[in-house]
């Protein structure tokens, strides 16, 4: 540990000669006399002077203010002083010294002099961390005298400041401005180890809930820097203090540090009101706008990701997904943003749509506009694609069923990513056939309504091909009636649709004439209920069939038009057939085209389709 400590002004030549050091000499007078006249400092622009009948000889610079004060009391106190060959001055008939890195700086200098004359000091736990390390500095040791202030800071630290909790905080909190010395010293560590030893002995002594209402100390630690928290937190835990209770100090502290934490999304807005651009809304106590990049919190998010608990019960699933979100935000390290993916993917179960509305960040900035094949999506569905897996392989490690909280939250984040007009018609059904098999698909069919409708612009073989993640057999009759009447699909799908619900139907039909006798007036009810059902399902029959008719007249134009042109027979693509077939047979199944030439669909968690 090397001071920096230099004196400004060279010896002039032959100064040594001119019997003037002997002089300056004669003017240091002994202590007693001198205590006896040196009452207190005052202030002159950026100089203090000691207030004394006898004229100073030494002028010591310690950053920009100068202090004017004797040679004789620091010398007899400080070893470092003693064994400068301090320079004369050329300006006055005295000494000139600048101290270079003195910790503390003026303020703690000053009560330094005020020691080494005898003056009043007052030790407390705002100045003794700086006082120990400025003593350090100076080697204010018993060599020199008894009581010297080394050991008198050492002592105040040890019996007094150590034992109070509140005074520990301050004195680590100081220490931030006191490196390297505080740590050469241990002060911090000392500081550090006896906050964690005092919160744990606390949690020790509860029971029951009242260890969560034991957070008294969460607001102390909260204001230590994060290098100091790091060192709290790892400390108390090695004490055994509980996961649940390690995870809401860092909650509390990220609380407090990150203001971007209560990152909140609006939505997509804007899109389909004459505007070729979505917005996206992020609320963090600042302008809407950019996510400012700071160092500083880009410190914070790694170091609390890396003290956190391992056990899942240690953080929610919330504050692990806002860690996410500015941990991107930030361009945290790539194995730390994995490491919280698979994290939240442990817990998904807990997570709400909002959560999985994670932004696209492109070098750290979010995108914003959209409207183009080549523009990035708005939120990152790549992230949430390796959530979803991790979610699936945790439950197949567990020996655990998909839940079905689950099929209905990502059919509800499918619903709010269809908006994207960005989004591919690939990225949705990869990610639509990553979910677990549900026993209705209404959401699935909400989502799929929401992303046809916002791309109207897809071509038939692309509507056909979206519609086949999608279990028709599977939706109620609300959905059924919608879908019978939804221009936005392909006709196969809705021919399909009703197809599935008069099989539906029949079945009840079947059932209730099966049904033994009971209550006429119930069974009476529920026949007419059947009733009223099968004659609607009779009117969307027979607004499909009208559909067709203006289809195959559609056709028979384009076929006319097409022979013209190419002198082909008629009929000759074998297209008239398909459309026979069609209106000839509502119940068989229609042939049409699969996914894509060569294609196929990932191999886990596939829906069962039930068109052929």
């Amino acid at each position: 540990m090397r001071k920096s400590l230099q004196v400004t002004r060279p010896r002039s030549p032959g100064s040594h000669s001119d019997g003037s050091d002997q002089v300056r000499d004669q003017s240091i007078v002994n202590p007693t006399e001198l205590n006896h006249i040196a009452d207190s400092f005052e202030k002159k622009g950026h100089s203090w002077f000691i207030t004394s009948q006898i004229k100073t000889d030494l002028s010591i610079q310690v950053q920009d203010i100068t202090f004017k004060v004797h040679k004789y009391p620091l010398v007899a106190k400080c070893s470092y002083i003693g064994r400068l060959e301090l320079q004369p001055s050329i300006s006055s008939s005295g000494y000139d010294l600048k101290l270079e890195n003195f910790p503390g700086g003026p303020a703690t200098f000053k009560i330094i002099l005020k020691f080494c004359y005898g003056l009043p000091v007052d030790l407390n736990c705002n100045n003794i961390a700086a006082l120990r390390c400025a003593s350090e500095f100076l080697e204010m040791t018993e060599e020199l005298e008894d009581g010297n202030l080394i050991t008198k800071t050492e002592a105040f630290l040890t019996f007094v400041v150590l034992s109070s909790w509140k005074d520990t905080i301050i004195v680590l909190k100081s220490c931030e401005t006191l490196s390297p010395w505080a740590e050469n010293l241990q002060i911090a560590r000392r500081c550090c180890d006896s906050i964690a030893w005092k919160a744990s002995r606390e949690i020790s002594t509860c029971t029951g809930d009242a260890v969560y209402e034991e957070g008294w100390w969460f607001d102390g630690v909260a204001t230590l820097c994060i290098d100091h928290f790091v060192r709290v937190i790892t400390a108390t835990r090695a004490k055994g203090t509980k996961p649940e209770i390690i995870g809401k100090c860092i909650m509390h502290y990220a609380e407090r540090w990150l203001p971007d934490m209560e990152i909140e999304l609006e939505g997509l807005r804007g899109y389909g009101h004459g505007k070729n651009e979505l917005q996206l809304s992020i609320y963090s106590g600042k302008e809407e706008g950019g996510i400012e990049l700071s160092k500083e919190q880009k410190t914070i998010i790694e170091s609390l990701v890396s003290i956190l608990p391992p056990q899942q019960e240690a953080v929610s699933c919330k504050f692990l997904f806002k860690m996410l979100k500015m941990a991107m935000a930030y361009s945290a390290t790539p194995a730390l943003i994995s490491e919280l993916e698979k994290r939240v993917g442990m817990m998904l179960e807990d997570a709400s749509v909002n959560d999985l509305l994670i932004p696209s960040y492109k070098n750290g900035n979010q995108v914003k506009l959209v409207n183009s094949p080549e523009q990035q999506t708005m939120h990152d569905i790549d992230v949430v694609q390796r959530i979803v897996e991790y979610f699936f392989m945790h439950e197949q490690q567990q020996q655990k069923p998909g839940k079905c909280n689950i099929s209905k939250l990502l059919d509800n984040y499918l619903a709010e990513i269809a908006k994207d007009p960005n989004l591919s018609i690939t990225k949705f059904q990869v990610l639509a056939e990553l979910f677990p098999e549900n026993d209705c698909d209404d959401g699935l069919y909400r989502a799929i309504d929401i992303y046809l409708k916002s791309h109207r612009s897809l071509s038939e073989h692309d509507r056909r091909r979206l519609c086949k993640i999608m279990n028709c057999e599977k939706l109620s009759l609300d959905a059924c009636m919608h879908a019978a009447q939804n221009d936005r699909l392909p006709l196969r799908t809705i021919i399909q649709v009703l197809f599935s619900e008069q099989v539906k139907m029949r079945a009840v039909m079947q059932e209730k004439e099966l049904a033994p006798s009971g209550n006429i007036s119930e069974q009476e009810g529920n026949q007419s209920s059947t009733v009223t059902e099968i004659k609607t399902l009779k009117a969307e029959l027979e607004i499909v069939k009208k559909k067709m008719a203006e289809l195959q007249s559609d056709y028979s134009d384009l076929q006319r038009e097409y022979e013209k042109q190419n002198k082909k027979p008629k009929n000759a693509s074998g297209w008239s057939f398909r459309w026979r077939k069609i209106k000839n047979s509502l119940h068989d199944r229609v042939d049409g085209d699969e996914i894509g030439e060569g294609q196929q669909r990932p191999n886990c968690f596939r829906r069962g389709l039930s068109i052929s």
